[in-house]
């Protein structure tokens, strides 16, 4: 049985948080009482708990609107719709995203979802109306999926990744996907090229390679940021692959030609991060150089600014 919950009203909207990968973020929690979600990831932050497949405590869409409008102003990039779990489950997400587009002006909106609802047509139709998109994909093999993120019984990785595909040959928005690495799961070869093969099919804005970076609720280690960017390589270069974690990053510092320079550019484009860690000094103001002569240009994905060759950027427009 649903119950309807008045929630507290600090609880609602959190924030705002200026993220680096989307911007000043005023954040909606669709569950606010307690963790509901179908998932039961070994790296989540929150505490371990029994999957659900629907949300039995329920906020009313007038209760998130009248807090929304309390906090939201111009500085807002994006309203992020997200949960103590899966926002997905939140029952009346149709409605609210009509809601929030009525009061929302020229901010965005953003949902932060685990993709195991896609599968319904109620969320796939919803999340189309939504500005920007992050779905995260974290495995291929079933055997796998289900160690990482330990899903309701109901949910099935191929239907997943079948409606992943479907959606972002309709959806018209940003849609970035986030795959999260724990070491030992899914960092292995196998699940790297089945994962490169899926994302070939995917059209994304940005592919984000992260790690755990907070206390996670199993017993489980991410992986380094010098394993991330070795991963990084293993996938095909046409995708718009960004390591999104900077956990335990030990810059490398490493001193590049020219040539290395517009090579290790070319196999993926970087964000000035990226080239901190990787290049050392003399290596950055030859890339400036480089820049300026434009052999090397700087292209703008969601919130983030990559570097790459000019002829990588020629190839991608010709596919």
């Amino acid at each position: 049985m649903n119950v309807t919950v008045s929630a507290e009203k600090n609880n609602i909207i959190f924030g705002p948080i200026n993220s680096r990968r989307f911007g000043m973020s005023l954040g909606i929690d669709l569950s606010p009482s307690h963790k509901q979600c179908n998932f039961d990831c070994l790296y989540c932050e929150l505490a371990p708990m029994a999957t659900v497949d629907k949300q039995t405590k329920i906020v009313t869409v007038p209760q998130i609107i009248e807090e929304l409008q309390k906090h939201l102003n111009s500085k807002i990039d994006v309203i992020t719709l997200t949960a103590n779990g899966e926002p997905t489950l939140y029952p009346h997400l149709d409605e609210l995203i009509d809601e929030i587009d009525k009061i929302k002006n020229k901010t965005e909106t953003l949902i932060l979802t685990n993709s195991a609802t896609l599968t319904e047509p109620r969320v796939f139709n919803a999340l189309l109306k939504l500005d920007q998109v992050k779905l995260s994909l974290d495995a291929i093999s079933s055997d796998v999926f289900k160690k990482i993120d330990r899903p309701h019984e109901s949910i099935d990785i191929d239907a997943i990744v079948n409606k992943v595909i479907e959606f972002s040959k309709i959806y018209t928005g940003k849609l970035f996907i986030e795959i999260l690495f724990v070491y030992g799961l899914n960092d292995t070869k196998d699940e790297i090229k089945k994962l490169n093969d899926v994302l070939l099919q995917i059209n994304a804005s940005r592919i984000d390679l992260g790690t755990i970076d907070r206390p996670p609720a199993y017993p489980v280690v991410g992986i380094s940021y010098k394993e991330l960017h070795t991963i990084a390589l293993e996938f095909d270069n046409s995708l718009p692959i960004h390591i999104a974690s900077r956990v335990h990053a030990e810059p490398n510092n490493a001193y590049y030609t020219d040539a290395e320079i517009i090579n290790t550019l070319d196999k993926r484009p970087l964000t000035m991060d990226d080239i901190n860690l990787l290049f050392d000094e003399n290596t950055k103001e030859r890339l400036k150089e480089l820049l300026k002569k434009n052999q090397i240009v700087m292209k703008t994905v969601g919130n983030l600014e990559f570097l790459a060759p000019v002829e990588n950027f020629k190839r991608k427009l010709q596919k």
